[in-house]
C-alpha cells in the first residue's frame, strides 16, 4: 500500500466479508472515520459503530472526539490505517471491542481483559457504587470478600474507592486470577487473590470473617443461550456465565450459607442477579433469616442487585 500525494489507495487491499470495498478517499481521519463507519453500519447500529471507532482512535492514536473537531484533516500513516482496518475486520467477526484493544474502563479504572475472564459490564459498576455508598459513613476498617472475581474489577474498584479497606478475592480459575493479579498491579490496588472453589465446602470453611461479601456469580440459565449475543457466546468464558436450569440459584444459596459462618455482626451480602430471579433470591435470603433485604434495578430498569444484612436471629 502506497501513499501518493497524501492519499492512500487500498482498493486492492481491503477485503472484508470477501467483498472488495471502495477505497478510502484519503488518509485524513475524517475520511477514514466515514469510510469505516459505513462498513460497520452494515452490521451494527450507527451509534454503536461510531462508539467503536472513537474507542479505536483513542486507543491507538490518543485521538479523541474533540480532536476530530479540531483536526479533521489530520492524516494517518500506512501502519496506523492498518490498525483501524484490521480492528474493523475483527469487529465484523463479532469480536468484542474490549478484546480487540485488550482492556476496558470500569469505575474510572483500566482493566486488562482476556478470553479467560468475563468482560466487566456497566451494570456491575452500579453494584460497586452501591457498596461504596453504603460504606461511606462507616469509620472502621472494612473487610471485603469478592467471590468469583474474574478480572478483579469488583475487588480492585472497592479497594480503591473504600479507604482503609482490606479486600480478598477468590476464583476457581487460575487463568482468571492471573489477569486479576495483573490488574491489581496496573491499578496499584491492595487486594489479595486466592484460588478457591466456592462450591467446595472444605475449601470455603478456611476463609476468615468479613464485613461484606459480594459476588457476581454465573446466573444465566443454559436455556437462555439462544437469547445471548454472538460476541458474548463466542468470547466470554462459559463457566463465568451459565448455570443449570435445574438449579439456577446454586451459587446464591451456597454464598448465602457461607455468609452465615463468615459475616461479622451487621455484615452485608451483595449479589448481582438474573433479572428473572429477584423475588426467588429474596425469598432464599429470607429463609436463611437475613434481614433488610433489598432488590435494586439497574440503569435499564431490570432487577439486577440484591443486598441483605447478617441474619437477624444469629
Amino acid at each position: 500500500m502506497k501513499f501518493i500525494n497524501n492519499e492512500c489507495n487500498i482498493c486492492n487491499f481491503v477485503a472484508i466479508k470477501g467483498i472488495q470495498l471502495m477505497k478510502v478517499s484519503s488518509n485524513k481521519v475524517s475520511d477514514v472515520f466515514s469510510f469505516y463507519l459505513s462498513v460497520l453500519e452494515d452490521k451494527y447500529e450507527s451509534s454503536e459503530s461510531k462508539s467503536f471507532l472513537y474507542i479505536l482512535f483513542e486507543h491507538y492514536f490518543k485521538f479523541s472526539k474533540l480532536d476530530f473537531v479540531k483536526e479533521p484533516d489530520y492524516r494517518l500513516s500506512e501502519s496506523e490505517l492498518l490498525k483501524i482496518h484490521f480492528s474493523v475486520k475483527e469487529l465484523l467477526k463479532n469480536k468484542p471491542i474490549q478484546h480487540i484493544i485488550g482492556s476496558v474502563n470500569f469505575c474510572g479504572f483500566v482493566f486488562k481483559v482476556s478470553p479467560d475472564v468475563l468482560i466487566p459490564r456497566p451494570e456491575t459498576e452500579e453494584l460497586v457504587e452501591l457498596i461504596v455508598e453504603d460504606c461511606k459513613d462507616l469509620d472502621q476498617k472494612i473487610s471485603i470478600l469478592d467471590i468469583g472475581t474474574g478480572s478483579g474489577c469488583i475487588a480492585i474498584s472497592l479497594s480503591k474507592k473504600i479507604v482503609d479497606s482490606h479486600v480478598q478475592a477468590i476464583d476457581v480459575s487460575e487463568e482468571a486470577l492471573k489477569v486479576a493479579s495483573e490488574n491489581s498491579k496496573i491499578n496499584q490496588a491492595n487486594a489479595e487473590f486466592t484460588k478457591l472453589d466456592v462450591l467446595n465446602e472444605s475449601e470455603i470453611m478456611t476463609l476468615p470473617q468479613f464485613d461484606i461479601i459480594v459476588s457476581n456469580p454465573p446466573y444465566i440459565r443454559n436455556s437462555e443461550k439462544s437469547l445471548m449475543q454472538k460476541n458474548v457466546l463466542d468470547y466470554d468464558p462459559e463457566k463465568a456465565l451459565f448455570v443449570s436450569d435445574d438449579n439456577p440459584l446454586i451459587f446464591y444459596k451456597t454464598i448465602a450459607e457461607l455468609g452465615l459462618a463468615h459475616l461479622n455482626k451487621n455484615g452485608r451480602l451483595y449479589f448481582e442477579i438474573n433479572e428473572a430471579f429477584g423475588s426467588e433470591t429474596s425469598d432464599l435470603l429470607k429463609g436463611l433469616n437475613y434481614s433488610t433485604i433489598k432488590i435494586y434495578k439497574d440503569f435499564r430498569g431490570k432487577d439486577r442487585f440484591v443486598s441483605a444484612v447478617y441474619p437477624k436471629n444469629k
